[in-house]
């Protein structure tokens, strides 16, 4: 895992030094991200130049350094990431005649790309990567991120140069570098908590999106183009769904995601694993231990408040695997010092308060390991979330009852948020739901959406109407707009997972892991989003993924085989922080400031009369805004440490 950069400026205007100690300070800016190594090659005549930041963890020695030169010198590669099955790749390379100076995986690739060209060798590939491919013959350069969008890749102009990187934080040490915030993504960020790709935060400056290459050459327009397609592979698995019962598709699965897991056992530094005690860090745990000679490391972080701690689960899972567990739990002061961090390794405002924990536990693992699995990606392949239930018990109150939803609508609204919290109050604290007022007031805005796939868009949504908050915003359609997906996949819950699976879960869960984790020099690897595993999971039918109302069903099968079900069935916790407490309580003195009407006024970016209004309903007491204000919040801190002026 590394930190990749380079730009591509007119040729021959730039000594070729000049240019290297350019590739080498922006490289730096990443050194979190590759804390062993950094190197730079350039290219004055072409006006091209490649920094690298190195993590080593296949091939620890002076071989795999990067940026690296084909055999031929034809060719020259910076990349980020893990091939799983570079052996197998590197055997076919041999047979073909090409030799290698080293055992890394960056020279199995490179060496690919350059015998098959870049297409067809990134379809050869099992693994997360991106990278940057320079054809010196050819002056082509081209641009690639893996098929989930595990590796993240940001590429565009400023200031007539063209800029690509693993961060956009690597191009602030470059002259030419001009930020500017693009007013419509920062309205998508207020609807969703992360700038969906392709955009970026910056004008200009683009996120590759998964599955997909660009190829950029002197005097002509970008070429782009999608090698692999997720929505291509969902329409395909629903029109050819597996006939097999519940026991073969369950061996099915566990036979792939033992490979899976497998694969990314490989590493020649320490390794460890996530673990919540949930269903999806259990399972890939489960199945560590089960290929291992040792005790796996496992690590898991709770917090002192009793309703928020995951981690007596988590032990209890690792007691049973027999791993050599560490435990950390935190109170809320402890999470609270990490959120002044949180703009410095998060280069576009991110508002998933589960930042703060997934950054403490990748500190904790990386102080005894170099590379931990972790669970993502089952929720999305499986039906996991708390919005695909609460979809499905919804979807059949929109088949012609719209009567019938206007009154439950209004019977809802009643009574106020606060007075259904009183109400509440009657229950037993176990049977009672956390935030009652608020829930019902948002089941009452569920029942009044036109569709079921609006309804989804209300579930996944922060700022309903993100437009009016900003200045200037206008909101650009995205994947949950698109009408004709409803002729691709009719099923109302294979649309709610592609639409997760395409956006959620590349820009939001993904990019959190990835930035917390290199904050730290940690490689974070997802065998859940292994492609084969992902192309299989997409031919179960609803009733392996949903029964009973039980999300997961076929995965909780095969975890069953590695750990009793009485250790992990449980409601869903996830990384859930207490925002609406804090802002009320130990943060107010930290928001009041960016979230006062004067600031907002001069800055430009919103309009502070919502904004205030949200404000002063939570500070009495409403959590309908804590994660509203959350997102402000977090574009507000973002602004203010990178520098980035008024509107």
């Amino acid at each position: 895992m590394c930190g990749l950069v380079g730009f591509l400026a007119a040729p021959n205007t730039t000594a070729p030094e000049e240019l290297a100690q350019l590739a080498t300070n922006m490289a730096n800016r990443l050194e979190s991200r590759g804390p062993d190594d950094v190197g730079s090659w350039v290219s004055a005549a072409a006006g091209i130049a490649l920094g690298h930041r190195r993590l080593a963890v296949i091939d620890l020695s002076a071989a795999g350094h990067q940026p690296m030169v084909s055999a031929s010198g034809r060719c020259v590669i910076a990349y980020n990431g893990e091939i799983y099955n570079a052996g197998e790749l590197r055997r076919r390379l041999e047979a073909e005649g090409r030799r290698f100076r080293g055992t890394s995986d960056t020279e199995v690739l490179l060496e690919a790309c350059e015998a098959w060209g870049v297409e067809q060798a990134v379809n050869q590939l099992i693994g997360m990567f991106a990278f940057a491919f320079w054809d010196v013959s050819a002056q082509r350069l081209t641009l690639v991120r893996d098929r989930l969008g595990i590796k993240p890749l940001y590429w565009g102009r400023s200031g007539g140069v063209l800029f690509f990187g693993s961060q956009p934080k690597a191009f602030a040490a470059h002259p030419q570098w001009r930020p500017a915030v693009d007013l419509a993504a920062l309205t998508l960020f207020l609807r969703h908590n992360y700038v969906p790709a392709p955009r970026s935060i910056f004008q200009g400056i683009e996120k590759l999106e998964p599955g997909c290459l660009v190829e950029i050459e002197p005097g002509a327009a970008p070429r782009r183009r999608r090698y692999w397609d997720l929505r291509a592979v969902a329409v395909a698995g629903t029109r050819q769904r597996t006939g097999m019962g519940d026991a073969e598709a369950a061996a099915r699965l566990d036979a792939l995601l033992r490979d899976a897991v497998r694969r990314r056992m490989v590493a020649d530094v320490p390794l460890g694993a996530f673990l919540s005690g949930g269903i999806d860090s259990s399972t890939v745990l489960g199945m560590m231990q089960a290929q291992a000679a040792a005790p796996v490391r496992s690590f898991s972080i709770g917090f002192e408040q009793e309703h928020l701690n995951e981690a007596p689960y988590a032990a209890a899972v690792a007691r049973h695997l027999g791993t050599a567990h560490t435990e950390l739990v935190v109170s809320s002061r402890e999470a609270q010092t990490v959120l002044p961090q949180l703009p410095t390794w998060y280069d576009e405002p991110h508002a998933d308060a589960a930042q703060v924990p997934t950054l403490l536990l990748s500190k904790l693992a990386r102080q005894e390991v170099t590379v931990a699995l972790s669970g993502d990606g089952g929720d999305e392949l499986f039906a996991g979330y708390k919005h695909h239930l609460a979809g499905m018990r919804l979807a059949p109150w929109f088949g012609g009852l719209a009567a019938a939803r206007g009154v439950a609508a209004s019977a809802l609204r009643l009574l106020s948020p606060a007075a259904w919290d009183s109400l509440a109050k009657a229950l037993p604290r176990r049977l009672r739901p956390a935030r009652t007022g608020a829930r019902a007031h948002r089941l009452a805005a569920l029942l009044a959406t036109p569709d079921d796939d609006a309804a989804y868009r209300r579930l996944v949504s922060r700022w309903q109407t993100p437009a009016p908050v900003v200045r200037g915003g206008v909101e650009p359609a995205g994947v949950a707009n698109d009408a004709m997906l409803r002729r691709d996949l009719p099923a109302f819950l294979d649309r709610m997972q592609f639409y997760d699976a395409t956006s959620y879960l590349p820009d939001g869960v993904l990019a959190k892991v990835d930035r917390a984790s290199m904050a730290v020099g940690l490689e974070v690897r997802v065998p859940m989003l292994d492609h084969r595993l992902v192309e299989f999971a997409w031919t179960l039918p609803p009733a392996l993924r949903l029964r009973r109302g039980q999300g997961k069903w076929l995965l909780r099968q095969v975890l069953a085989q590695y750990v009793p079900p009485s250790l992990t069935e449980r409601p869903k916790m996830g990384f859930d922080v207490p925002i609406g407490h804090w802002l009320r309580g130990e943060l107010r003195e930290w928001a009041e400031p960016l979230l006062a009407a004067e600031r907002l006024r001069q800055g430009g970016y919103f309009n502070p009369t919502p904004i205030r209004q949200a404000w002063q309903a939570h500070s009495a007491g409403s959590d309908l805004w804590q994660d509203q204000l959350w997102s402000i919040l977090m574009f507000e801190a973002w602004r203010e440490h990178w520098g980035i002026g008024s509107a």
